[in-house]
């Protein structure tokens, strides 16, 4: 048996073997694409099975993650910390080996797939930081950035819409170190696909700019491996190649059918599978001479050896650039960030200016754009709106060559970072914008940022949610968030869409009510190395909310106001939680009340996902226990009952078109049916 069917028919094995002893999984990607596996792996993939995070690895992405176990086998065969034993332990309890691939929990793993479609775009966001990262810091005879980024797909990521949105940016981006490989065997779950997938998929790629490679014979390796070798000298277009191939390759029953596709083969066609492929082991058995021939660890450690030695003479040639390219790909921010983030927020507090909290978001950013370079953002056709670009922030431009065009200042230093434009214009295309996000946070370097109009999370919801699972630090400026947008309608106005994102587990949510809590808000944001954050941000003015001290608004939720601010000395007999533009309805009611001796605190909790996680203690003196609470959002009411509340004022209907000021009456968001409302609670408990 030739050596590279050898190598191939191990994953094969593995495959169906792990799949069957689950009895659950899907073996026919696997399978299928074993052979092409062997040709990006075998041949050209730069990796280190010693040390899966080394800056300049190649990055691959297998976008098809229903088929786990490819790169699994590959994972285990080339000599990552994966023993066989987690491959036997495939879909079970605590193993490494997930039903879907999970980054930082498989050694070699570089993004969660599962949702057709975002591992490319995640595949596209790394390419992009791979291409800007060299164009800050690669200099001549000095090329410490220079990998690809390869991705295996299937019908189905192609199907999917975002594979239109991700793959068209990457044509006009020109990231010709992305390399795609189409497993085309006209399979689905349903079955045949040509009933519903008509595409001619070559034509669609060249539309958008792509070099496109086929179709080749995916079981050829010899011709796989010329293609990669083609897509390889590609100078200014990302490469598809159309690789056709058949299902669940080497069974004599499932081949070709979607049976193959997700499950397991069965016992008896296991069994024929081997005689068929001429694989006469045990399970989970592979020969040392295969093995052998998959050992990647010598070759990996001998090209990051290699890399070490250039990055040495880069450091010694540029020591303060190889120092910012150090601290900016472990995620480190700057050792003057923190009085950075202090000095914005102090400045806040002090002008106490009344602006919408999106142009607080751009006042903010300003500071913090200019202090963190690492800092990428963006818009989805929306800048105007979203207020995202600042100063700092020149919009990112390509010339004809495909080469990221520098500021208009040239260079700079030749021991700083070339200036590049960052703010991305993604259009129309926020599900695309979030995953492509994702992919730059995954890849290191960068801190991405991009904007979209709140009720438009919905588009990228599977993108956030992907975010907060796979631990990225990831930012989303959601703007217009609430029926203060007015006249466009119950379309754009959000209603659900704060609520709905507080649950998404790990994702930091802030709706800050002025200046300062905003730009208390960015800080936490860029501080959060593990987790993304999402802040909701009001089209309309917000007045300064008067505060003693910045110093608990990280915190999530604190005293804003007590009754002694409006000369009304007693304890108070009602806590008003309030978020972003509510507050000043609840300060206002607050008033109102006082003026009849009701005594009421005013809480600002600009992020409950902030609040909920401190102490006990902290949350006592925030909310006492025994005082009635009355929460106050343009939003539905359902999450605020959590905090035991007595009343919410809420909004749990679609919004009118109408000016702002007529809504806020129509829906009870006046400081009238605030007091009204405490007076309402207060005279039930009595």
């Amino acid at each position: 048996m030739a050596k590279e069917l050898q190598m191939a028919n191990a994953i094969r094995a593995l495959a169906m073997d792990a799949v069957q002893q689950a009895n659950s999984g899907h073996p026919g990607a696997p399978m299928g694409m074993a052979d092409i596996a062997v040709a990006l792996w075998g041949s050209y993939l730069k990796h280190n099975p010693r040390d899966p995070h080394w800056p300049d690895r190649d990055r691959f992405v297998l976008s098809n993650g229903h088929g786990s176990m490819l790169i699994y086998a590959l994972l285990h065969l080339t000599g990552y910390d994966l023993p066989i034993g987690e491959l036997k332990n495939f879909r079970q309890l605590h193993s490494k080996t997930a039903g879907h691939p999970e980054v930082g929990v498989t050694p070699g793993v570089e993004t969660t797939t599962g949702p057709l479609g975002q591992g490319l775009t995640n595949a596209v966001g790394m390419a992009l930081a791979e291409k800007l990262l060299a164009t800050e810091f690669n200099r001549k005879g000095h090329h410490v950035v220079d990998h690809h980024t390869y991705v295996f797909m299937g019908d189905g990521c192609l199907m999917e819409g975002i594979s239109h949105e991700a793959c068209a940016l990457a044509g006009a981006w020109k990231l010709n170190k992305l390399i795609a490989v189409y497993d085309d065997n006209g399979i689905s779950i349903d079955g045949q696909v040509t009933p519903w997938f008509i595409d001619d998929t070559p034509a669609r790629f060249k539309a958008y700019g792509w070099h496109v490679i086929g179709p080749v014979d995916g079981h050829d390796v010899a011709a796989v491996n010329r293609a990669i070798a083609d897509a390889r000298i590609s100078a200014d277009k990302p490469t598809l190649i159309v690789a056709k191939t058949h299902i669940g390759k080497g069974s004599p029953n499932r081949a070709n059918t979607a049976k193959a596709h997700g499950e397991a083969l069965g016992i008896e066609e296991v069994k024929l599978t081997r005689e068929a492929m001429g694989w006469t082991h045990e399970p989970f058995v592979v020969p040392q001479e295969v093995y052998a021939d998959w050992d990647a660890k010598a070759k990996g450690a001998a090209a990051q050896a290699e890399w070490n030695q250039r990055f040495a003479a880069y450091t010694k040639a540029h020591p303060e650039l190889a120092a910012e390219f150090t601290r900016r790909m472990k995620g480190e921010l700057p050792k003057n960030f923190a009085q950075v983030a202090v000095d914005a927020a102090v400045a806040a507090h002090a002008k106490a200016e009344t602006v919408a909290s999106r142009k607080a978001s751009q006042i903010a950013l300003e500071a913090f754009t200019a202090a963190l370079p690492e800092m990428l953002g963006g818009s989805a056709d929306l800048t105007g709106s979203n207020l995202t670009n600042t100063k700092s922030t020149a919009p990112l431009r390509f010339d004809l060559a495909g080469d990221v065009k520098l500021g208009e200042d040239g260079n700079g230093s030749e021991d700083a970072p070339r200036r590049i434009g960052r703010h991305i214009n993604y259009g129309v295309r926020e599900f695309g914008m979030a995953a492509v996000m994702n992919g730059v946070a995954l890849h290191g370097g960068y801190i991405p940022y991009g904007g979209t109009f709140l009720t438009f999370s919905d588009y990228s919801r599977n993108a956030i949610r992907m975010a907060a699972l796979m631990k990225k630090r990831v930012i989303h400026v959601f703007t217009h968030d609430s029926i203060g947008l007015g006249e466009d309608g119950p379309t754009h106005q959000s209603i659900e869409h704060a609520a709905s994102l507080r649950l998404i587990p790990n994702l930091d949510v802030w709706r800050p009510c002025d200046t300062a809590e905003t730009a208390v808000a960015w800080a936490v944001a860029l501080q959060n190395a593990n987790r993304p954050t999402a802040l909701l941000l009001s089209r309309q003015n917000l007045p300064y909310a008067p505060k003693a001290g910045l110093e608990d608004i990280s915190k999530g939720a604190y005293v804003l106001a007590e009754p002694g601010e409006v000369g009304l000395n007693k304890k108070p007999q009602a806590v008003i939680i309030a978020t972003g533009s509510e507050v000043q309805l609840a300060l206002k009611a607050q008033e109102q009340l006082a003026a009849q001796q009701i005594a009421v605190r005013v809480v600002s909790m600009p992020s409950n996902t902030a609040f909920d996680r401190q102490s006990a203690a902290y949350k006592t003196s925030v909310l006492p226990a025994g005082i009635p609470r009355i929460a106050v959002e343009m939003g539905v009411s359902d999450g605020w009952w959590k905090y035991g509340c007595a009343a919410v004022v809420g909004i749990d209907t679609y919004g009118e078109s109408a000016p702002a000021n007529v809504l806020f009456k129509l829906f009870g968001f006046t400081p009238e049916n605030v007091a009204d409302t405490v007076r309402a609670v207060l005279s039930r408990m009595h």
